[in-house]
């Protein structure tokens, strides 16, 4: 595993992660998560790597190891779409793969939607109600920074602020990262016709349903793996299902 940084456009450092050789896949983490908890931890990137690939995990802008800048300028609307746009172009991929987790996912469906074309797509963790209704969600998670010292166990922003506390997230990069997102555009979804694998656990509602996701994209199929929101990205089925996936021919 190599962990290597480089600098955005604006200036901002920022890191990402590598592991295996082969066809390049990027895999973006979900919010106030980083790539060694979605993708590291679990044997996830070492699964992938072992049929062939070169799997390439950024710490998104506010997480991790990258920069957390605390002026509102460094987070200008779709800027973690900009930054996987760059990140491709310093790189100089031009055959590769490109998928997510819950945020990651939604990264990867606005930067493909602005200008990226991978070979094929993994969305994870995502629903087509969670890509119209971000403007909500976002809120959601806006109010668990906001009622991070005073939420009570039973509270509906508990389990998220304890995720938050565990990752030590950098409240006020993470909230203005927050502030610059906004609901998905038809025009990002008509551009996912590439082979896509949609994947979400088997209770995990927390952004609606991967299986109505899959079934609007022309060339998508779905995986149901076990777990929660939470749980699934943590289970063994969750990168077996992503590498069958990659390595399986077009």
């Amino acid at each position: 595993m190599a962990t290597k940084t480089w600098t955005a456009s604006d200036g901002v450092e920022l890191a990402y992660h590598e592991l295996g050789e082969g066809r390049p896949v990027i895999l973006l983490h979900g919010l106030f998560s980083d790539a060694q908890t979605n993708w590291i931890k679990f044997g996830h990137a070492e699964r992938i790597a072992a049929e062939g690939f070169r799997v390439i995990m950024p710490d998104l802008r506010g997480h991790g190891r990258s920069g957390k800048p605390h002026d509102r300028a460094s987070y200008p609307h779709g800027i973690l779409a900009r930054d996987a746009i760059e990140l491709v172009a310093k790189l100089q991929l031009e055959a590769f793969d490109l998928g997510g987790f819950s945020l990651g996912s939604r990264t990867t469906i606005e930067a493909i939607g602005e200008r990226l074309r991978p070979g094929k797509a993994v969305i994870g963790g995502m629903g087509l109600e969670g890509l119209k209704g971000w403007l909500r969600r976002k809120q959601f998670f806006l109010d668990a920074i906001d009622q991070f010292d005073s939420a009570r166990r039973g509270d509906p922003h508990w389990l998220a602020i304890q995720f938050m506390k565990t990752m030590k997230v950098d409240r006020e990069a993470a909230s203005l990262l927050l502030k610059s997102f906004v609901d998905a555009q038809d025009e990002w979804l008509k551009a996912i016709t590439m082979p896509t694998l949609v994947v979400c656990g088997s209770e995990d509602q927390d952004n609606g349903s991967g299986e109505k996701l899959a079934g609007i994209l022309p060339n998508a199929t779905f995986k149901e793996v076990p777990g929660t929101h939470m749980s699934s990205v943590a289970n063994a089925e969750f990168g077996e299902a992503i590498a069958a996936f990659l390595a399986r021919p077009v």
